[in-house]
């Protein structure tokens, strides 16, 4: 007869390896004490070795701004920085006036002037541009006994400007109608001498307050006539000239007096041509 199996319970055996419960079973996932009290030391460690290297790293921020572009080879100049130094280059311009002289058609000389004054205005070229003569001079001449004094032109055909030579100052000037050309070496303008100005503006001008206009007079007698005294102690004396003052408007005639050449200083209508 066949034996059953064993069913019966023992309470001093584990039911699935029937090995006493109290017997010690090695285990590889049991840790010995060394290897716990071990392991917090190593965490701390790699903790330790971690928070050294993110030290030693530097950080790297993405930045927010747009990395600069290469410099270029030529300078560039913002809008105000051209403004300003075109401003600086107009203003040095305007500054470097000098005095020109004009070829313009005889006997228009002052409309021809006076057209020139307008079309500067209207073309805004006023700071390029200083006073606009015709070279005159004052004249005093006498008819009947009675004084006179008139304008005298210089240099017929001519006018002065002060002004400055630009690319603008110059195609406004050459297009105003009546106007030939600058005066100077194949139509290169060339400004006039100092001793020039003195000598052509400063009559033209206007006298400063406290000045005295210099006046000169017209006398139709040159060094060497020979002229009839009209009026005076000498009247109906014949003689010379010697002498003629412009600006006082006396001549000086050498007459004969008593067989001797005497030196008569008189006005210069108190004569006339023999």
């Amino acid at each position: 007869m066949a034996s059953s199996p064993d069913n019966s319970f023992d309470p001093q055996k584990d039911p699935e390896t029937d090995v006493p419960a109290d017997a010690a079973v090695p285990s590889e996932e049991t840790a010995t004490p060394e290897a716990v009290s071990e392991e917090p030391a190593s965490t701390e460690a790699e903790s330790a070795d971690a928070g050294d290297a993110a030290a030693e790293e530097p950080v790297v921020e993405e930045s927010a701004k747009p990395k600069p572009a290469p410099a270029a080879s030529g300078k560039k100049r913002g809008p105000i920085e051209e403004i300003i130094e075109d401003e600086e280059d107009a203003a040095t311009d305007a500054a470097n006036k000098e005095w020109y002289i004009l070829k313009v058609q005889s006997n228009r000389e002052k409309s021809i002037s006076s057209n020139l004054i307008r079309r500067v205005k209207m073309a805004g070229l006023e700071d390029y541009f200083g006073e606009i003569l015709v070279p005159t001079e004052d004249l005093v001449e006498y008819k009947n006994g009675k004084k006179k004094v008139t304008k005298q032109k210089l240099y017929p055909g001519y006018i002065v400007v002060h002004m400055a030579i630009n690319d603008d100052t110059w195609f406004l000037v050459r297009e105003t109608g009546g106007i030939g050309d600058f005066t100077g070496a194949a139509g290169k303008p060339v400004p006039m001498l100092p001793h020039e100005v003195d000598r052509i503006v400063k009559k033209t001008r206007k006298p400063d307050e406290g000045e005295q206009e210099e006046v000169k007079t017209n006398i139709r007698f040159k060094i060497g006539d020979h002229v009839r005294i009209t009026e005076g102690t000498f009247e109906n004396f014949e003689g010379d000239v010697e002498v003629i003052d412009n600006t006082n408007g006396r001549v000086t005639v050498m007459i004969n007096i008593f067989g001797r050449t005497t030196p008569v200083e008189m006005e210069h209508w108190q004569m006339e041509p023999v």
